[in-house]
């Protein structure tokens, strides 16, 4: 039977990656920078997000880049922040995901005077109020922040040692994030030492703009999933092929069924892919890799979630295939155990799978 958009809609979501910064309304970017004089591509909604994505797809990182200037600008003030996280929340939750991560970079929102701290309270307190919208409107969603520290930059340390602050409060995990060509996630060896002494669940960018090494270096660090991951598949000789050879770092990581962060759509945009035909989402999910979906930066690469299922399911993915990735999402939540299962149980109800 195929799927159709309401079909797709009304299937619970387990988002786990998905940046605050590149998922803003237009209409709301375009409100806050009218607030503080920034000055926009274009204040016309539809107009503003449809130069993000061509940027996006242009093969261009600047380009790609630039909206991340413009979002970040409007949101250094508490109300700002807390507006733009209740407004994901709420969005999110009316397409049907009914668990999120939404992921950010603190030491973004500290140009207009916050200090780190103001900034993680300001964000939670709007994951809340969204949570509450939802709920009034008949959805049910739970959401928590992952921290990013830029891993281009030194305040890695201070990051990681505020995500275990606050892991009770809000904080489920860590990230790093910003360019991996050229800066490995071992520079940041001492956060992940203090992460690890913690017992802080970790995620790390890797596997997207670099290598399989990549991998391997987020896995040494202590990373529970990798973001993104695509590119795992340079470590499977004849990938793709009725023999595949798989390498340790490849076969370490289905092994353990480290969750793969993959993100479709922005994965071709970064040129991780190159369809949403041809990529290793596919083949890494017959080879019984742990795939999960994603939308990475919804205004961005003008995605959802329900629009990234459509698009595999065009692809040849069936309802058990998403199933299946959407039961590894909830597994590989940081979440206590119990709540995991709880999740799981979510999704196999709402699939109508008879428990």
């Amino acid at each position: 039977m195929s799927l159709t958009h309401d079909d797709i809609v009304s299937l619970p979501k387990v988002l786990l990656h998905d940046h605050l910064d590149g998922g803003l309304r237009p209409s709301t970017l375009i409100e806050l920078a009218a607030e503080i004089d920034h000055e926009l591509p274009s204040t016309d909604p539809d107009e503003l997000a449809t130069i993000f994505v061509n940027n996006a797809n242009s093969g261009d990182l600047v380009r790609y880049l630039e909206a991340f200037a413009h979002t970040t600008a409007v949101m250094q003030t508490e109300d700002n922040l807390r507006r733009v996280a209740r407004e994901a929340v709420i969005d999110l939750a009316a397409d049907g995901v009914i668990y999120a991560e939404l992921r950010y970079a603190p030491e973004q929102h500290v140009a207009g005077g916050l200090e780190l701290q103001q900034v993680v309270e300001a964000v939670q307190a709007g994951i809340q109020e969204g949570v509450g919208e939802a709920a009034e409107a008949g959805r049910t969603i739970r959401a928590g922040a992952l921290l990013d520290a830029m891993r281009h930059l030194d305040r890695s340390d201070e990051i990681a040692a505020l995500a275990i602050v606050n892991r009770d409060r809000c904080c489920v995990g860590f990230d790093i994030a910003g360019p991996e060509a050229g800066f490995p996630a071992s520079n940041h060896a001492a956060a992940f030492t203090a992460l690890r002494a913690a017992h802080m669940p970790v995620t790390i960018h890797a596997g997207e703009a670099a290598g399989a090494d990549s991998v391997d270096d987020a896995l040494f660090q202590g990373a529970r999933r990798i973001g993104h991951g695509a590119r795992i598949h340079e470590d499977i000789e004849g990938f793709g092929t009725d023999e595949p050879e798989l390498g340790l770092i490849a076969r370490h990581a289905l092994d353990q069924q480290i969750p793969l962060e993959l993100c479709p759509t922005s994965n071709l945009h970064t040129a991780a892919a190159t369809s949403i035909e041809d990529h290793p989402i596919h083949s890494l999910r017959d080879l019984g890799f742990a795939v999960t979906i994603n939308t990475d930066n919804r205004l961005v690469s003008g995605v959802s979630m329900s629009g990234e299922f459509a698009a595999l399911v065009e692809a040849g993915w069936t309802k058990d295939d998403l199933l299946e990735a959407t039961l590894s999402a909830a597994w590989g939540a940081f979440l206590p155990y119990e709540e995991r299962g709880d999740l799981a149980e979510l999704i196999l109800e709402g699939f109508g799978v008879d428990l």
